[in-house]
């Protein structure tokens, strides 16, 4: 396979080059594309050194079979064309393509299948990976989904700094270093001071006083479990470094056992059961950078509602919320329709 990154020198491009050595994709051929600030960067990459290409229209993709995008939205629909001109299969990571009709919205472990009708297309071909936040909900909610439809959802993130990249995760740790030798703080990534501090504001508000966050995880979760639920978020930023948390709140068609849930969800692909409360076990982000799944604990039923369980749920955003998730979507392909590439 011949690949590309558009956005290599970003935090979710570093984890990319990671995640394919990591996991020995096969790679023939690898070309890194970013913006004049990253062009001439080196990277290593099996044993071998890299330079990043500055990416413009006149950048030719001819030859490449696979194309991971992580540069932002603006970036990806600008570049689209030229990127899928050729042939070229692109993985998206960003929000430009995520609701298109026509553009499968993947979490492999769930919905694989969607992604594989880009290769009969001459054009166009490509593949949504969905919001972080989303995909680390989806995983454990389609465990349960599986056992009995779900209906409703109310989920609060508490999402860390890497969620808005490299840079934002530098300002949290140089806000840490501040504080503590008494100087102002530089606020720029964020609309308030993250260290030490909660900001319940994650993209921009909407007319119905949600934010764009928020109400991805509504649209995109329905999307790819193609069902009619509905899913209310608050989601807030919070001074970890690096792995997203959440808490959610399930309502089911039917009501369901704990123990079965429990078994669903440790059985479930890309799932952890980490759920010993009485002995302190439970999922968070300060053990789980790093890792590839989603870990579940806290499962219990709700006592406010009927048909209704809670669990909490954590996961590094940069990997299966983004890297390792769009390299799955690849593995799937080159698995399920190695030929058609």
């Amino acid at each position: 396979m011949n690949i590309a990154i558009v956005g290599a020198s970003g935090a979710v491009g570093q984890e990319l080059l990671k995640v394919l050595s990591e996991r020995a994709f096969p790679v023939d051929g690898l070309r890194l594309f970013g913006s004049g600030r990253s062009a001439g960067t080196e990277y290593m990459f099996r044993g071998r050194s890299v330079r990043v290409e500055q990416l413009a229209h006149i950048s030719d993709f001819s030859g490449i079979d696979l194309v991971f995008t992580s540069a932002g939205a603006s970036v990806s629909r600008e570049f689209a064309q030229d990127i899928t001109r050729h042939g070229a299969v692109m993985i998206d990571n960003s929000s430009a393509f995520r609701m298109d009709d026509g553009v499968p919205l993947v979490v492999p472990e769930i919905n694989g299948d969607d992604a594989l009708g880009v290769l009969q297309k001459q054009a166009g071909r490509i593949i949504a990976n969905p919001n972080c936040s989303t995909i680390i909900m989806a995983l454990p909610l389609y465990a349960i989904h599986r056992l009995s439809p779900v209906r409703r959802v109310r989920v609060a993130t508490y999402q860390a700094a890497s969620g808005a990249g490299a840079q934002a995760m530098a300002e949290l740790q140089e806000q840490h270093r501040q504080i503590i030798a008494g100087e102002e703080p530089t606020v720029s990534r964020f609309a308030h001071q993250l260290a030490f501090n909660v900001i319940p504001h994650i993209d921009t508000f909407t007319s119905n006083g949600y934010t764009r966050e928020e109400m991805k995880m509504h649209n995109e979760t329905r999307k790819i479990f193609h069902a009619d639920l509905t899913v209310s978020a608050t989601c807030v930023r919070v001074p970890a470094l690096r792995c997203h948390s959440e808490a959610v709140w399930v309502q089911t068609e039917q009501p369901l056992d704990i123990d079965a849930v429990k078994e669903a969800i440790h059985t479930a692909e890309g799932c952890t059961l980490m759920d010993e409360p009485d002995n302190n076990i439970y999922p968070m982000p300060l053990m789980l950078s790093g890792k590839d799944d989603v870990y579940v604990g806290r499962l219990r039923k709700d006592l406010a509602q009927e048909n209704e369980l809670d669990f909490w749920c954590v996961s590094d955003q940069i990997r299966k919320g983004a890297a390792l998730n769009a390299v799955q979507i690849a593995e799937y392909l080159l698995k399920h329709a190695h030929n058609e590439f």
